[in-house]
């Protein structure tokens, strides 16, 4: 299999079916063969209902499903654990996200050969009060890690198929899984500029809670890797 999307998340009933809709067009006409793993983490939504709706459409669609909300890194986790493509792409279920950037993100991994390519949301639509810490969160990670990444957050993400099976994501580490990467031997990491859209459906989930507990993981993470 050429590649397998892993898509989180958790109340988004209203962009899954466009999401899927606009992921099928672009793995036929690439010619990619491919499976979608939807991991619904606790939705209270009509999301998993709609999960088996395209499943019954289209076998390339499949969930999982979370009794409740264990937050992103679980969900990655669990979606990496199941996933069979060669090339391991993730991306967010709020359609800020393009697929049609998932050919040249598999180009990078398969041709150009990276371990992990991260996605680089240059321009934002984001409010100010989201765009600010996360230039200020980067710069920090960018310090610690040596990794010279302009955008760790980005959900938009492609990996070899090795890397997602030789790493754990727990906690809130989804934010740092190209220093996890890099800590486990894959060091070849670039970046593509990727379009970022403006939220369509539904309301952010960002919050301040987030943006402290990234920075007092970015302190834990900086503890192991200078002890490990």
């Amino acid at each position: 299999m050429d590649i397998s999307v892993v898509v989180p998340l958790f109340n988004e009933d209203e962009s899954l079916p466009e999401l899927a809709a606009w992921i099928e067009r672009v793995m036929k006409e690439n010619g990619f063969t491919y499976e979608v793993v939807f991991v619904d983490d606790g939705s209270r939504d009509k999301s998993w209902r709609v999960i088996r709706e395209l499943n019954a459409k289209n076998p390339c669609f499949r969930g999982i499903r979370f009794r409740r909300n264990y937050g992103k890194s679980a969900a990655l986790q669990t979606g990496f654990e199941a996933v069979e493509g060669n090339v391991v792409i993730t991306m967010d279920a709020d359609m800020q996200d393009s697929p049609d950037e998932i050919p040249a993100l598999y180009k990078m991994i398969t041709e150009e050969g990276y371990d992990v390519v991260s996605g680089w949301k240059k321009k934002r639509y984001d409010p100010i009060s989201k765009t600010l810490p996360t230039k200020l969160f980067n710069w920090a990670v960018r310090r610690m890690s040596k990794i010279q990444l302009h955008d760790f957050n980005c959900g938009l993400k492609a990996y070899r198929r090795d890397v997602v099976k030789s790493i754990e994501v727990y906690g809130e580490m989804h934010r740092f899984i190209p220093v996890i990467a890099k800590w486990a031997g894959f060091g070849i990491i670039g970046e593509k500029a990727v379009q970022h859209r403006a939220r369509k459906y539904g309301t952010t989930k960002f919050g301040m809670n987030r943006f402290i507990n990234g920075f007092l993981d970015l302190l834990s993470l900086s503890f192991v890797g200078r002890f490990s």
